[in-house]
């Protein structure tokens, strides 16, 4: 049996809000990229049939920085503890990242905006993760993650409604380009995300390795105790180098012939990102072939290359339903702005009538209220529907709000 000194305190409901309140402030960053940047995306141009590649972003800078910073936060200790650091930095790129984004003068400066901000929330977001595990003993820690998913849910609403509040009821919805609403929800974004996560930091002390260590050595023995099936046992034995060499073969010639296929079958661009990253990945399997062949044990990169090998099947399996459900995440956040304008607010216009309306914005100052501009226009598009219904011409599907 353990002695009370080995397991961790329990910690009061208030201290596992303070410790789960910044995912308040990195939910407030997730949604209000997912909501809006498509739309910014097509008021700087973008085609909608581009904007999959700009938003590859999103993916790849979580599949590097994920595993790269939950390796260093685990091998972590400073002034500030063991995860906070990751938090504070990870915040501060994220919320500088949201107040410039609605501003970027062209696409690419929005594109590398993404960039720099899905992966400065996902530097936040990881360590958070860890947190419970690090901070809670076992019977707290489904109370644990039942708070972050609380204030993940927070966060998503009030985040994703925040530029339909600013409008209906602060009046905020003109400008040129991104309108005020939208830009007004990226700065007090920006503004909470920081904050919350500060809150955290000051709010939150974290046990020291020595300490956690003992917690953790503790924590383990009363489970073998129980039950020695109970807990997966991490196999340190290292991974030939064999294994990393096949698989590097293989991802390679994959990648390759399938690169190769897509180029001579004039297939969609956007396939290359598959294809090529099949590529890359046999790449990285063959540089970790060469660590293990020098035996380079303290290798961070070969350590995470070979706990892709060691997963236990339980979180295979969950990789797998992870897989699918981001599959339908991102087509949701990618397409539903265009979608739902396009189709739900019956925006199937003439050609004659496109044209008309692109005229009317043309000719409207800058000064001339929204409402006078859609009166104005919405004339002219009845006196044009009525010719193009005469000529007999087909009307086709468009997003009139990137007009606006």
């Amino acid at each position: 049996m353990n002695s009370p000194a080995n397991k961790k305190p329990k910690l009061s409901f208030w201290q596992i809000w303070n410790m789960s309140f910044g995912f308040l402030g990195i939910q407030f960053g997730f949604a209000l990229q997912n909501a809006n940047t498509s739309r910014i995306f097509e008021l700087l141009g973008a085609d909608i049939d581009d904007i999959p590649i700009l938003w590859i972003a999103a993916p790849v800078t979580g599949l590097i920085v994920q595993p790269i910073i939950g390796h260093l936060s685990d091998k972590t200790w400073g002034k500030l503890g063991r995860r906070r650091p990751y938090f504070l930095v990870g915040a501060i790129l994220a919320s500088a990242a949201l107040f410039f984004m609605p501003n970027s003068p062209t696409l690419w400066v929005a594109a590398g905006m993404l960039w720099i901000m899905d992966a400065s929330i996902n530097v936040s977001m990881e360590p958070f993760r860890a947190f419970v595990g690090d901070m809670l003993p076992p019977e707290q820690r489904t109370m644990g993650f039942a708070m972050q998913s609380f204030f993940i849910g927070t966060g998503a609403v009030i985040a994703s409604a925040l530029p339909w509040i600013l409008s209906n009821y602060f009046g905020l919805d003109g400008g040129e380009g991104v309108t005020d609403n939208v830009v007004w929800s990226f700065y007090i974004g920006g503004a909470i995300f920081l904050l919350a996560v500060i809150w955290t930091i000051i709010k939150t002390k974290e046990y020291p390795p020595e300490e956690l260590a003992r917690y953790e050595a503790a924590e383990e023995a009363e489970n073998m105790a129980e039950d020695p099936n109970s807990i997966a046992k991490y196999d340190p034995t290292p991974i030939p180098n064999a294994k990393f060499t096949q698989y590097s073969i293989i991802f390679l010639l994959v990648g390759l012939i399938s690169t190769i296929g897509v180029f001579y079958s004039d297939g969609d661009k956007n396939l290359y990102i598959l294809t090529v990253g099949l590529g890359v990945f046999g790449i990285l399997q063959g540089i970790a072939g060469i660590l293990a062949q020098n035996q380079d044990s303290k290798s961070g990169f070969l350590e995470v290359m070979s706990d892709l090998f060691k997963m236990p099947k339980t979180m295979k399996q969950l990789a797998v339903v992870q897989f699918f459900s981001w599959f339908a995440l991102f087509s949701l956040w990618i397409y539903s702005t265009n979608a739902i304008t396009a189709t739900h607010y019956d925006m199937t216009l003439t050609q004659a009538e496109i044209e008309t309306l692109q005229t009317s914005l043309e000719g409207h100052s800058i000064q001339q209220t929204d409402a006078d501009k859609a009166e104005s226009i919405g004339k002219k598009l009845e006196q044009s529907h009525g010719n193009a219904a005469e000529e007999g011409t087909s009307p086709i599907s468009v997003d009139v709000a990137k007009f606006f």
